[in-house]
Formats: C-alpha cells, structure tokens, sequence
C-alpha cells in the first residue's frame, strides 16, 4: 500500500522510525511550544463562522492577494476597518 502524505510517497522505513518515535513518548510541553499559532492577543481568539457567497468571497481573496495577505488577515482587517469608522 502506497502511502502518501503532503504529496510525497512515505516508505516503511520512515514508517517505522515514526513508530518507534511515538512509542518512545513525547515531551508534551516542547510539542505545545514548537506548534500551534502564536496568540494574537492577550486570550484565546474566538473562531467565528461566517457565510460568505461566491462573489463575496472572490472579492475578499482578490484585495487580499493584491495586499498580500491570507484570507484571515484580510478579512480581519475589513472588519477593524468597518469599526474604526462607526
């Protein structure tokens, strides 16, 4: 059985070194530091689902590649714009 991951074939030996990895253990703590985001505040930001429609979304991911930023960034920096001018 082929195994694929990120594009790339795996074979049984970096398999087995990754097993063997594990059954060894991790050291939990150095894991939450290597990985994760960094916080962009003071606590946790919340995760808020919105709907966007197709046009709507293109519109987002167009200004956000023009301005270079991630689909976050852009729409995080709509929404700060939105309520500076209120």
């Amino acid at each position: 059985m082929k195994r694929i991951i990120q594009g790339r074939e795996v074979d049984e030996s970096q398999v087995d070194e990754w097993v063997a990895e594990a059954e060894a253990g991790y050291d939990v703590e150095e894991l939450r530091s290597r990985w994760g985001r960094a916080p962009r505040g003071a606590t946790a930001a919340q995760v808020i689902p919105v709907r966007l429609t197709e046009d709507e979304l293109a519109a987002v991911m167009a200004r956000a590649e023009r301005e270079g930023l991630n689909r976050s960034e852009a729409i995080r920096a709509a929404l700060d714009a939105w309520a500076r001018v209120a």
